[in-house]
């Protein structure tokens, strides 16, 4: 078993650079399967998911190649197949942005349901409402999404999307980004990934309005042409080192950043007694005193983010008083509590809310990552308790964060990736 083993109680100095956005690359490396000829994709992260992306692509017949540690070229003109392999769609959720992209460019696609984390119901169903609008025929059975245009090419629709979803926004963006006509998405997603897959497919050709906006505007092309962009730092990412620096403390500078992305977390964590200054493309967070109790509602954006809310409950469990933690986009996004209570967290939910009663001390124990956030929310809890903490499922973990345990390791924290072999004694490996 792999794992991170990390000792508590060291404050947090110096810089950290943030990757490309997972959420972006997750959609954008699909997209490239519209394009006719070479796209470039830079500031791309290293994660398995994105790594997982790629291979499907190659298994389709794209041609990959790596120019550097975060540069691929991706060429999809010669694609031979068109259905994707089962056991590498279903380990992620971003699989199901490959049916709005073969669907846009070939009018067909059969990809199987989706993977990743367990938050609660997570349907397709506004996706399906989207590709249904287009002329697409969708039937999911077998364990597949299957979507077929009788006529070859999608049309252009309009689809008001029941509730705001990132993933059906996106999904339709790539099915009608060479469809014949106007496609109109009203009650669409705002969030920066978005707009960053807007600005990718408009670089190659796209003729798309409003990203951004709850109402987007796409006029099909007949191609997309390749080239070359770069990929948006990782809202996410920055947010998390954020809470870090909160909960452990310290001084920490968090470069490559757009801080118009991070004003809803920067806004907690200035009620919270933190300190934050913001640079052109950077951050510095700095926390030396006690933790304020506040509130926290997770909204679409530019509201409190979902995939914050289990980091900034690790900060507020050694907070001042008692915060509240409402789930306003998921309906099961509270599974870690349980890892945070044997820690010594004084937590309680009650459907969407949690209640969180700071302690002075949390204290190192062994504890699980039941999702990406929920793990990156053990690691800060680590680093702020008292002890050793060693945290298990961090497949979970690398699935979003690029060498998370190097990062923290550069500005101070005591962590590292060990393995723990049958005979169960512990062998360093990064």
């Amino acid at each position: 078993m792999t794992k991170y083993e990390i000792m508590g109680g060291k404050p947090l100095h110096g810089t950290i650079t943030i990757s490309g956005a997972k959420n972006a690359a997750v959609a954008i490396i699909p997209a490239a399967l519209l394009v006719d000829g070479v796209c470039r994709i830079e500031n791309i992260p290293q994660i398995s998911d994105v790594s997982l992306l790629l291979q499907m692509l190659q298994e389709l017949g794209a041609e990959v190649r790596t120019v550097n540690r975060s540069t691929v070229d991706i060429d999809c003109s010669h694609i031979r197949n068109r259905q994707v392999p089962y056991e590498l769609a279903r380990k992620i959720r971003a699989s199901y942005y490959l049916v709005g992209a073969l669907l846009g460019r070939f009018g067909w696609a059969e990809v199987p349901l989706p993977g990743g984390c367990d938050l609660g119901g997570r349907p397709i169903d506004q996706h399906v409402k989207g590709f249904v609008a287009m002329g697409a025929q969708v039937d999911v059975h077998s364990g597949l999404i299957c979507a077929r245009v009788p006529e070859g090419r999608v049309a252009g629709g309009s689809v008001y999307l029941d509730m705001v979803s990132v993933g059906a926004t996106m999904n339709i963006m790539l099915a009608a980004a060479l469809a014949s006509g106007m496609t109109v998405i009203e009650n669409a997603a705002k969030e920066p990934h978005i707009v960053d897959l807007a600005n990718f497919l408009n670089s190659m050709g796209a003729n798309i309005m409003g990203a951004g906006t709850d109402v987007i505007k796409i006029r099909g092309v007949k191609r997309l042409r390749g080239g070359t962009y770069s990929i948006i730092p990782d809202q996410i990412e920055a947010g998390t080192y954020m809470a870090a620096v909160v909960a452990a403390g310290g001084d920490v500078l968090i470069q490559n950043v757009i801080p118009k992305h991070l004003d809803c977390i920067t806004a907690k964590l200035l009620e919270m007694g933190v300190a934050v200054e913001e640079l052109d493309d950077a951050v510095r967070v700095r926390r030396t005193g006690p933790i304020g109790r506040t509130n926290v509602k997770t909204m679409p954006y530019p509201g409190f983010p979902t995939d914050m809310q289990p980091q900034i409950a690790a900060a507020l469990c050694l907070a001042t008083g008692t915060s509240v933690l409402t789930e306003g986009v998921f309906d099961s996004r509270y599974r870690y509590v349980d890892e945070f209570r044997r820690m010594g967290a004084h937590i309680q939910v009650d459907g969407k809310v949690a209640v969180i009663e700071g302690v002075p001390y949390l204290t190192g124990a062994p504890v699980h990552a039941c999702d990406l956030r929920a793990g990156a929310a053990m690691v800060i809890a680590g680093l702020a308790a008292r002890g050793v903490t060693e945290v298990d499922g961090i497949h979970h973990i690398e699935r979003g964060y690029e060498d998370l345990v190097g990062k923290l390791a550069g500005v101070g924290a005591d962590i590292r990736c060990i393995t723990t072999p049958d005979n169960d004694t512990q062998t360093q490996v990064g």
